[in-house]
C-alpha cells in the first residue's frame, strides 16, 4: 500500500462554518459559541465563528494548550474579544519538542507538506524528522521539491530524495516562480478537501507557494496579525487559510492550508520508543524478526533491523536518525 493511500484522511480542520453550525445546536441557550482557531501566537489566538466573524481569543487560565485547527467553544468577553472555554476532541495534534519545551503546531491535520528546494540546500535531518512525526500520527506526508528551474543542484536534490521515493513517499517536483500554472495543477488535486500544513526551513519558497495557493493571502495575513497583537508587527505565527471555494469539495468538505513559521530544527523528544520504531516504514516488517521482544534495534544480537542495515536493505542514514531520536526520547523532560 502506498504512503498516499495509507494516510488519506477522513476529517480535518477545514470548513469552519460547516463544523461550527453542526455544533451550534449543542450550545443553544448558553453563552458558549463554537469556533475554529485560525491563528496562534503564544497565548493569543484568532478564532472564526460560525458566521465567519473573526475575534481575538485568549485561553481561560494561565495554561495555553490550544492549536491552530482546534475546534473550540468560546464565550464573548468584549466586542471583538472572547475566551476559549473548551477544546473539542481532536483527531490528532502535531507538535515538536526539545529537552526543555514542547511547541504545538496544528491540530486535526490530514496532510503534512514538507517544502524543500534545490537551492539553498535542504536539511535531510529535518525532512526525516518531519516524516517520522507524520508517520507517528498516521498523517499523510507529501514532499515538495521547489525551485527545480535552478539546475545547478537539481541532480543532487533528486539523488538525496531517491531513498524517500523508494520508501513510497509521494514526492512532487515543481517551480512556483518559473511555472506557477503547472505547480498549481499538480498541487490542487493533492490538497482539495484536506487540511494540510506547510512545514519547511526558511528559504525553501514556502511564501511563494502560499501566495500561489491562497488568493489575497497578504491581506488576510495583515488582518490576522492586527487581531493577534494590535499592531506589534508579528510575523512568526501559525495561521489557517481556507482553500478557494472553486476548488470544489471532497467528501463534502472544503480544504484548508495551515502555514507555520520556518524553522531549522524539529525535535521529537515527546515520541516514545514504541512510536519511533513504528514510524520508520522500512522497520515495521522486521520488528517481529528480532530475537528479543524488547529489542531497541541499536546493538542487540539477533536484531532484524540491524541485520537489514548490515545487508543494505535499510539505509544506514535512516538508522542513524532512529538512533538519534531514540536518544532524545530517553532524556528527562520537564514538560
Amino acid at each position: 500500500m502506498s504512503r498516499t493511500s495509507r494516510h488519506r484522511g477522513t476529517g480535518g480542520a477545514n470548513n469552519a462554518g460547516a463544523n461550527a453550525r453542526a455544533n451550534a445546536g449543542t450550545n443553544a441557550g448558553t453563552s458558549a459559541e463554537p469556533a475554529l482557531i485560525i491563528a496562534a501566537h503564544g497565548r493569543h489566538y484568532v478564532v472564526e465563528l460560525a458566521d465567519g466573524t473573526r475575534m481575538h481569543a485568549f485561553p481561560r487560565g494561565k495554561k495555553s494548550d490550544s492549536a491552530v485547527g482546534d475546534h473550540v467553544s468560546v464565550e464573548r468577553a468584549a466586542a471583538d474579544q472572547c475566551v476559549i472555554t473548551r477544546v473539542q476532541a481532536r483527531k490528532n495534534l502535531l507538535h515538536r519538542s526539545d529537552q526543555f519545551k514542547s511547541k504545538l503546531l496544528a491540530a486535526n491535520i490530514d496532510q503534512v507538506i514538507i517544502v524543500l528546494a534545490t537551492e539553498p540546500g535542504f536539511s535531510e535531518d529535518l525532512l526525516g524528522r518531519a516524516l517520522v512525526s507524520a508517520e507517528a500520527l498516521e498523517i499523510r506526508p507529501l514532499i515538495v521539491l521547489n525551485k527545480t528551474d535552478l539546475p545547478e543542484r537539481l541532480d543532487e536534490a533528486r539523488r538525496r530524495l531517491a531513498l524517500y521515493r523508494e520508501l513510497g513517499y509521494d514526492t512532487l517536483e515543481l517551480s512556483v516562480r518559473a511555472n506557477p500554472e503547472q505547480a498549481l495543477a499538480a498541487l490542487q488535486p493533492r490538497l482539495a478537501g484536506l487540511s494540510s500544513i506547510l512545514i519547511g526551513q526558511s528559504g525553501m519558497g514556502k511564501s511563494s507557494l502560499l501566495n500561489l495557493l491562497i488568493p489575497g493571502v497578504d491581506a488576510q495575513t495583515r488582518e490576522i496579525s492586527a487581531k493577534l497583537d494590535s499592531g506589534k508587527h508579528t510575523t512568526t505565527f501559525t495561521r489557517l487559510y481556507h482553500l478557494p471555494a472553486d476548488w470544489g469539495m471532497v467528501d463534502g468538505r472544503h480544504g484548508a492550508l495551515i502555514d507555520s513559521p520556518g524553522f531549522q530544527e524539529f525535535g521529537l523528544y515527546h515520541l516514545s520508543e514504541g512510536m519511533l520504531e513504528r514510524a520508520f516504514p522500512e522497520f515495521r516488517p522486521l520488528l517481529t524478526a528480532c530475537r528479543f521482544y524488547n529489542c531497541h534495534h541499536t546493538n542487540e544480537p539477533g536484531c532484524g533491523v540491524l541485520a537489514a542495515v548490515a545487508s543494505g536493505a535499510i539505509a544506514e542514514r535512516r538508522h542513524q536518525l532512529y538512533a538519534q531520536l531514540l536518544h532524545e526520547s530517553s532524556q528527562q523532560k520537564p514538560w
